[in-house]
């Protein structure tokens, strides 16, 4: 089971349907929408600041979720896909956005609706990524623009995908 724990006055809230792995950890001031998943070794610390995640969100492997105590607070809309290894400091991320693998992505930075972050990119402080665009490197960097139709169905097919896998560890069979 989940390590969740209570802290400073806040416990966590995790939405129907939603799957935990059993080293997921989740502390303090967080909430977590329908029908997510938060994969093995994944950290959301809500000890400093709030993080609250929409539905259909998935937070693969080994990323941390953070922030800064009473500067920056995390807000992940829907149907987001956040890759194995990911660190997300202070953010906000939009609905259907997708940040690859190993990126980083830090305090006050914004991911646009649709957007890709590409694998082991690093989006700097007040960084502002707009709806649809492609960022990749270290610092990232626009590279070009995504189709919305497209990038609407690889981000929906991606968090549709994480909401069936979570489903074998959850149902019986």
């Amino acid at each position: 089971m989940a390590l969740i724990l209570p802290l400073r006055g806040f416990t966590p809230e995790i939405g129907e349907g939603t799957f935990l792995a059993e080293n997921a950890t989740v502390v303090g001031d967080v909430v977590i929408g329908r029908e997510c998943s938060v994969w093995f070794n994944t950290v959301l610390r809500g000890d400093v600041n709030s993080i609250r995640i929409g539905d259909r969100v998935n937070i693969q492997d080994g990323s941390v979720l953070h922030t800064l105590y009473q500067k920056s607070t995390i807000e992940i809309g829907n149907d987001v896909s956040v890759g194995h290894n990911v660190t997300l400091h202070g953010c906000k991320i939009h609905d259907l956005a997708l940040i690859g693998m190993g990126a980083i992505v830090m305090d006050d930075a914004e991911v646009g609706e649709g957007a890709l972050v590409a694998a082991g990119s690093v989006v700097l402080s007040r960084t502002k990524i707009g709806p649809h665009e492609m960022w990749a490197g270290a610092p990232a960097k626009f590279v070009k623009m995504m189709e919305p139709e497209k990038s609407r169905e690889l981000n929906e097919k991606i968090a549709r995908n994480y909401l069936f896998y979570s489903r074998w560890y959850t149902d019986p069979e």
